[in-house]
């Protein structure tokens, strides 16, 4: 449970923010092996290949066995984006690892349920990690 990762533990977490210009947060908790992308901009076929792309040299670099992918301040996404996380998905699971959306917004929530990406990757809500 991250809820109860120690003080200790969270000192351990390397923290990029707006890493190449871009509007993503990292934060790799060691411990946990965890890699957290906050996501701080419009999903769509202007931003996914070079959210793509940073996204996956972090899960290259870490090797992470969860990563979550937090949409808290994404407040439009189109399928581009359901594309972006679907590739995410299948790369992550390849390396035996699991992804996990969370805090998505109600217009982002409703695409991904639409597009029925909920049935394989699960939905949270709140912040569930250092």
């Amino acid at each position: 449970d991250l809820h109860s990762t120690s003080r200790r533990q969270r000192q351990m977490c390397i923290r990029d923010r707006n890493k190449g210009g871009m509007n993503l947060e990292f934060d790799y908790i060691k411990t946990d092996k965890l890699l957290v992308v906050k996501i701080i901009e419009e999903i769509d076929h202007h931003t996914t290949e070079k959210i793509r792309r940073k996204i996956d040299n972090e899960i290259t670099r870490y090797m992470p066995r969860k990563v979550i992918l937090d949409f808290n301040k994404v407040s439009f996404m189109d399928s581009a984006g359901i594309g972006m996380i679907i590739g995410r998905y299948k790369m992550i699971k390849m390396l035996g690892g699991e992804l996990e959306i969370e805090n998505a917004t109600r217009n982002v929530r409703k695409v991904l349920e639409m597009s029925g990406i909920t049935k394989i990757i699960s939905l949270k809500e709140g912040e569930v990690y250092a």
